[in-house]
């Protein structure tokens, strides 16, 4: 692994631990040149599995493609880092576990759709006014009068 200070490519593992329930390794490494410790994660290499998109044309998963739209609806948010990274984790481990070989992008906004809503309700409308392609005011208004109904609902039980 490359130091990303000095650029050496000889470094040592001072720790490794498994993080995310075993989905992913930790390593903590040292350069043997500069001395400077940084951190490397290793993730299982998933299957190929391509994506349907509206247009019926198909591309490769790119979980990076996924987590710019995601951080993009949360941008200025109150919501920390890690808890986005838990939410693309979740999608992506989600998607793969469909055991298919394709996925339609309608299932992948799907998920993404009802996790934000749980986490955070403007990254949420963000999100859906791209994803669902609002075009005018009434339908920010109708999404987000369905939003404050399940709020009120959600509080009178309580």
């Amino acid at each position: 692994m490359k130091c990303p200070k000095c650029g050496k490519s000889d470094s040592a593992v001072v720790d490794s631990r498994g993080v995310e329930g075993g989905a992913m390794i930790r390593r903590r490494r040292e350069c043997l040149k500069c001395k400077f410790r940084f951190t490397t994660y290793e993730r299982l290499e998933q299957p190929r599995l391509m994506v349907v998109k509206k247009d019926g044309s198909r591309e490769l998963f790119n979980r990076n493609k996924l987590s710019n739209g995601i951080y993009k609806a949360f941008y200025k948010r109150p919501v920390a880092a890690d808890r986005v990274e838990r939410l693309i984790d979740d999608i992506e481990r989600e998607v793969y576990e469909k055991n298919s070989e394709e996925v339609t992008t309608q299932t992948i906004g799907g998920l993404v759709i009802d996790k934000m809503k749980r986490l955070d309700k403007v990254a949420y409308i963000r999100f859906a006014a791209v994803y669902r392609q609002f075009t005018d005011l009434s339908a920010f208004e109708q999404e987000i009068k369905k939003l404050i109904t399940k709020q009120r609902k959600t509080k009178s039980k309580n």
